[in-house]
């Protein structure tokens, strides 16, 4: 078993990418804009420079930055009032602690919503780090905000596995070098996916009996 166990949150942890891209949505809709579906794919675990340059493609903006910043009130407001979690996560995390691994928590949004949410889902008592996407020069696909939290854990990526759910994190987990589990959400694994990562499971309760079992 590894050392060190990293979390994406939405849409891993708690099941908050479909407000996400409701919210994506009742912008598009306001603005008048017919929104490709292939936004979605590439603005999922992206922030700061390169999500705004997304938006600024989809949406026909020169600067996407204030959408962003719209989007992202917008799900605080929603999630303010509720936080979904995703079937396992408590029983995940605590069969990490039980098993003397430590646990980051690594999200492209921030520290406060990362926090927000931690604390209403009371999950906040199994984790010992957060790295946010605020924090980082390059957002994912580069594998620093991974790098980060592996750092604040103390330890080397290629010690820690990583959990996630978009390609974007995919991709940055696997260039920590980190042992990337997929736990696919919005967007089925491809190819790639299944090349890049230690596993792709249905659930955070199946990657933790692979695990329990030696499988990853």
């Amino acid at each position: 078993m590894k050392k060190g166990a990293i979390f994406d949150m939405d849409g891993l942890m708690f099941d908050t990418e479909k407000i996400w891209q409701k919210c994506w949505t009742e912008v598009a809709d306001e603005m008048k804009i017919d929104l490709d579906p292939r936004f979605r794919k590439e603005i999922c675990g992206t922030s700061g420079d390169l999500m705004a340059s997304i938006i600024s493609k989809y949406y026909h903006v020169e600067d996407g930055h204030d959408i962003a910043k719209d989007v992202k009130q917008r799900v605080q407001n929603y999630l303010m009032i509720d936080v979904p979690e995703k079937p396992g996560v408590h029983e995940i995390l605590k069969f990490f602690r039980d098993n003397g691994v430590k646990i980051a928590v690594a999200s492209s949004s921030t520290r406060g919503q990362i926090q927000r949410n931690l604390k209403k889902t009371n999950t906040e008592e199994y984790i010992d780090v957060i790295a946010s996407g605020t924090e980082i020069e390059h957002g994912k696909p580069a594998p620093d905000l991974f790098l980060l939290a592996a750092d604040l854990l103390g330890l080397a990526a290629e010690d820690c596995y990583v959990f996630e759910d978009a390609y974007n994190g995919v991709q940055a987990g696997a260039a920590s070098g980190a042992a990337t589990i997929m736990i696919p959400d919005s967007l089925e694994p491809n190819e790639e996916m299944r090349a890049i990562t230690a596993g792709i499971y249905p659930s955070l309760l199946a990657a933790m009996k692979a695990i329990s079992k030696g499988e990853i």
